[in-house]
């Protein structure tokens, strides 16, 4: 389904061994792979199923054994260290479960943390983190360190700082697994929002029901994609 969207990420033959102990552990084993631009999609399986590995790889945090991974045009799976750090600040935006923020700072500081080694003027990064925070709906609570907010909006502020670079890809790891349903659902709805302003959005999810918000879900099994379906609707 190409829809006319430029190719975002292309993975072909990818592989990862581990080694442990006297063991060779397959985490993945010849997945192909292609997320489009503006691209919404879930990545479902069961615990060792290979998702993890991937979200690592896809996020420039681990490499692959062998095979092929390409990133808006660019082979992340030749790089060495220094270039894989470069292209995770400028081009990827993680979203963690337990939030990482930091405890002394207020939500501003946090979402210009991404910013301090781009070269921008303070001004200016300010600027963008309070655009950041108003596109999340925290325009109000800038100065709110994270004890003096919610888990959901603890997780706006982490997803404020996963936009601020404006990367080409926004990473989900299990976004709500830490918040409530009423609160999971509201923060499913903005990245629903995020989606249709134009983000391209992986989401590593086990629940069902946070992975039927994407367009399009990823099942692995044993290392491998099972299915790669688009979603009704």
């Amino acid at each position: 389904m190409n829809n006319g969207r430029a190719l975002l990420i292309r993975i072909r033959a990818l592989e990862k061994t581990y080694q442990l102990g006297t063991t060779q552990v397959h985490a993945l084993r010849g997945v192909d792979l292609d997320i489009r631009r503006n691209d919404y999609a879930a990545i479902m399986g069961p615990s060792g199923s290979g998702k993890s590995t991937l979200m690592n790889i896809l996020g420039c945090l681990d490499v692959p054994s062998a095979g092929l991974y390409e990133l808006n045009g660019q082979l992340v799976s030749q790089m060495d260290d220094d270039e894989l750090a470069r292209i995770r600040n400028r081009e990827i935006g993680f979203v963690f479960q337990t939030f990482h923020l930091l405890p002394r700072a207020d939500a501003l500081r946090n979402v210009e943390l991404p910013l301090i080694y781009s070269g921008l003027s303070r001004q200016e990064r300010r600027e963008r983190a309070e655009k950041a925070l108003e596109a999340v709906g925290l325009g109000d609570r800038m100065h709110h360190r994270p004890n003096e907010l919610s888990g959901g909006q603890r997780q706006r502020v982490a997803i404020a700082r996963a936009l601020v670079n404006d990367p080409a890809l926004l990473l989900a790891d299990e976004p709500t697994g830490a918040l409530d349903s009423r609160t999971g659902k509201e923060i499913m709805e903005l990245f629903g929002h995020l989606h249709r302003s134009g983000n391209t959005i992986l989401l590593v999810t086990h629940e069902e029901d946070i992975a039927a918000y994407s367009q399009r879900i990823v099942r692995f099994r044993d290392g491998r994609i099972e299915s790669d379906q688009a979603q009704e609707g």
